[in-house]
Formats: C-alpha cells, sequence, structure tokens
C-alpha cells in the first residue's frame, strides 16, 4: 500500500516557510526518534540547505524509542555537516530548556542581545513541534492534538530578550518515495485518518515486532511467537483479536478491531521502547526496495 496525504493548507504552508528561511539563524527540525529518517521531511533539508542554515535534528519522543538504536541515529547525524542531533522528550522541561543553548553554537554570530538568535521550528505532523514551542515559551500558545496537521499557520513569539522562535504547521511532502516510510509514518499518526488502512498498516507494524521485538508480543499479548517459524503477521492480529476477545456478530474475529488496539498500543508507548527503523535498516532499504511508481 502506497501512502500519500498532502492537504491542501501545506502548498501555502511550504511557501511561508520558505520566505521566513531567509530571515532566521537555525533550524530546528523536530523528528519522531522511532523513525527519524522516514519523519524527516526531504523538504526541509532542501530549504534549509537553500538558504545554508545548520540544523538542530531534536529526535522527539526518545522516551519511546529503543535506547540503542536512538544512539546509533545520534552519531549518524553527527557525521553531517552542519547537523547537530540531540535526543529527548518534549513533554519534559528540562529537557526542552536545553534547546537554545544547543542552538546558539550553530549561529555563533548571533551571541548578545544587540542580535537575538532566530529559531525555525519544523517538521511532519504529529512529532512534537507545538508541544515544544508551549514548553519553550512555558505557556500555551500553540494548540495541541493527538492528531495530524493540527496547526495551520506559523507563530512567532520572543522567547526571551536573545531568543525568538516560530512555529511551523506540520509539512509532508507530495510524493512519499518509500511504501515502507509511508507505513511507519501512518502506524505512528503522522498522516491523516482517511490517508490509512489500519489493518494493512498493523499487519506492516506486527510483521516488524515479529522480527525485531518478538518478545514484546510475548508480554503484552500472550503470545508464543519467538519460537514459531509458522506465526506471520495476520496471525499475530488474529491472535490479539481472539486474547481480548474482539468478535464480530457471527463470532468471526474482529481483524479490524485488534489492528487498531495493536496500532493504539504502539502510539502510546505501552508496547515498550521500540525503533521502527536503524541506520542499518535503512541503508539496506535504499539500496534494495524500488520507489514507488508513478
Amino acid at each position: 500500500m502506497a501512502i500519500q496525504w498532502y492537504p491542501g493548507h501545506m502548498t501555502s504552508a511550504r511557501k511561508k516557510a520558505a520566505e521566513t528561511m531567509a530571515s532566521i539563524d537555525v533550524v530546528i527540525e523536530v523528528v519522531d526518534a522511532r523513525l527519524p529518517e522516514a519523519s524527516t521531511n526531504p523538504m526541509v533539508r532542501e530549504l534549509r540547505l537553500y538558504r545554508q542554515r545548520p540544523c538542530l535534528k531534536v529526535l522527539n519522543k526518545a522516551d519511546l524509542a529503543d535506547p540503542l538504536t536512538t544512539r546509533a541515529w545520534i552519531e549518524y547525524y553527527g557525521r553531517q555537516d552542519g547537523v547537530h542531533a540531540v535526543a529527548l522528550s518534549c513533554k519534559k522541561p528540562g529537557d526542552v530548556a536545553r534547546l537554545p543553548s544547543l542552538c546558539q553554537p550553530l549561529a555563533p554570530h548571533r551571541k548578545d542581545n544587540g542580535k537575538p538568535l532566530r529559531m525555525l521550528i519544523m517538521g511532519i505532523p504529529n512529532v512534537g513541534k507545538s508541544t515544544l514551542m508551549n514548553a519553550l515559551l512555558k505557556r500555551r500558545i500553540a494548540k495541541v492534538g493527538d492528531e495530524p496537521a493540527v496547526t495551520k499557520s506559523q507563530q512567532t513569539s520572543q522567547l526571551d530578550v536573545r531568543h525568538w522562535l516560530t512555529d511551523t504547521p506540520g509539512l509532508l511532502w507530495p510524493k512519499i518515495e518509500y511504501p515502507s516510510d509511508g507505513l511507519m509514518l501512518a502506524a505512528s499518526n503522522a498522516v491523516g485518518r482517511n490517508a490509512i488502512i489500519d489493518q494493512e498498516v498493523a499487519i506492516f507494524l506486527a510483521d516488524l515486532l515479529l522480527a525485531r521485538y518478538p518478545a514484546v508480543l510475548a508480554a503484552r499479548y500472550g503470545l508464543s511467537v519467538e519460537a514459531a517459524d509458522d506465526v506471520d503477521a495476520v496471525h499475530v492480529i488474529e491472535a490479539i483479536a481472539r486474547r481480548r476477545g474482539l468478535r464480530m456478530r457471527g463470532g468471526e474475529v474482529d481483524l479490524e478491531k485488534a489492528a487498531k488496539a495493536l496500532l493504539q498500543d504502539y502510539r502510546n508507548g505501552v508496547l515498550g521502547r521500540i525503533s521502527l527503523e536503524t541506520p542499518v535498516t535503512r541503508s539496506v532499504m535504499l539500496a534494495g526496495a524500488p520507489a514507488t511508481a508513478g
């Protein structure tokens, strides 16, 4: 399934972000620590490179991601020119408070009250940009919701005498090139509900969990999957339905409800600390997986 989602307001939001990029010093790009590259918008990279703006890459939701994998991603981004990466949770004020001091070395010319540091928050929908801005400002100014595309327009605020902050709407890109990226984004609730089929996304997620985190399935759902060669993703969804008593009229297991239960457990973090991609799996995917046609 090729997932595509690009609401109309994102076109104008991209144009406005491109204009604002000319007058800022550092891009704070927020990504999901569980899928850092899949949740990196290539348009953000293009815009900031065009304007030669440095980037603080914020791997948000690090408390939900596999810590060893997150460490590998920090090293991966540390090898990129003009990029500094940090892993944190935007829900922890102490983590967020560090960000202006992390941005400062990226724009050393903005070092006094006469030249305030101007930061631009960018990223895809539902990765925590507005939560980050509210935490930095210590007040609720940006609308927050557990769904993509809540913020529809830019908001600029003065953090203090030395720091200005602009929040932008979540931006996807017109064509998601790799199917697995779309599925990871869908599993993580970064695309609109009308763009996905829950069962297909849940099967993708279950397949990944079988391969990398079988103990999670055993612990959460009581499934004996670690030594079972004949268990596949569909069997996992069916087993969740039976264990939860999710049945349709007539007694058949309700795969749709079971799929939604698995996705919600992942999104809420109750499955534990899980990363959907690593630098190694990303490299393998790019080397071998064909891009979507058209």
